[in-house]
């Protein structure tokens, strides 16, 4: 008996262990105390993010207030419905205004005439619009370009021969084509409309170069194109009054076609699809509540053999 005891002892299995589960438990307890040293840490680095963040966000837009640049306000145009069409004879006026007032500087190179056809003109009228251009064509027999009256399939023509032309007529400034201008800009239509009727002195501070002018629509306030549309800057086939702001409705609904030929198709369509499915569902209701109520609501009865 002895002997073991001695065994046991020697081996040291009887030997106080207190100083290697004390020592754990502080290694455990630092550990614990630096993990949540660390989140507190990454905690306070985060809300001084986001305020940092947040103050420059705020010093961002005071900035921009303090440029005056608006943003264009809704209005209530007649095609803004779910299922309501372009004014068509509005978009007639607009092509008027931009025949008579626009196509002087902007290009709409992706618009032929005969895509004003059933929509604005008839078809001996949009030949008639074509025929008033003269086409550069060619080369003739001879080796030539030529000028002939344009047709139905000839595009609306540029007023200038390139880019480079066209800067140096305008002070250096491009005019962008005018095809999908209103799908290219922030706000549609209502920018075009705001654009075209927000003309006004320049505030105080605001510094203009030569051949500038202020809107402050337009990003940055400084504009180098002129305000174009006056009150009975023309007269309208139809003998609508032409104040400003109906010469910039119209020409804003027509460049609204011109981005979105389609736009009317596409909502006829919304129509046909929803008569279509509207049916589909009625049959679909009728093959499940008269068809298939007799095998939804079968029983199956097991019988014990005899």
């Amino acid at each position: 008996m002895a002997a073991s005891v001695g065994r046991i002892c020697g081996a040291g299995l009887l030997k106080p262990t207190c100083g290697l589960t004390t020592s754990q438990i502080s290694s455990f307890s630092t550990t614990r105390e630096w993990t949540r040293g660390r989140k507190a840490l990454i905690s306070t680095l985060g809300v001084l993010a986001g305020g940092a963040g947040a103050l420059v966000l705020a010093l961002d837009q005071s900035v921009k207030a303090s440029d005056l640049e608006l943003h264009p306000p809704k209005n209530p145009w007649n095609h803004k419905g779910i299922l309501s069409s372009l004014d068509h004879a509005s978009v007639r006026r607009g092509y008027q205004v931009y025949k008579q007032v626009c196509a002087a500087c902007h290009s709409m190179r992706f618009v032929a005439y005969r895509d004003l056809v059933g929509v604005s003109h008839t078809e001996d009228e949009a030949k008639a619009e074509a025929e008033e251009q003269l086409i550069t064509d060619g080369p003739d027999e001879n080796g030539n370009m030529f000028q002939r009256p344009g047709k139905l399939s000839d595009y609306f023509p540029n007023p200038y021969a390139n880019e480079e032309a066209a800067r140096a007529a305008n002070n250096g400034a491009f005019p962008p084509d005018l095809s999908y201008i209103v799908s290219a800009r922030h706000g549609g239509e209502d920018y075009v409309f705001s654009l075209l009727t927000g003309y006004c002195e320049a505030p105080a501070g605001i510094v203009l170069r030569e051949g500038q002018y202020y809107n402050p629509y337009f990003p940055g306030g400084a504009i180098s194109m002129a305000q174009a549309l006056f009150n009975e800057v023309l007269e309208y086939d139809d003998g609508t009054p032409a104040s400003a702001s109906q010469l910039a409705k119209d020409v804003a609904t027509f460049l609204k076609w011109t981005a979105e030929p389609e736009h009317d198709d596409r909502k006829r369509m919304i129509i046909k699809a929803t008569g279509i499915f509207s049916l589909l569902i009625a049959v679909t209701f009728y093959i499940k509540r008269h068809k298939w109520i007799s095998l939804k609501t079968r029983k199956i009865e097991f019988k014990p053999r005899k």
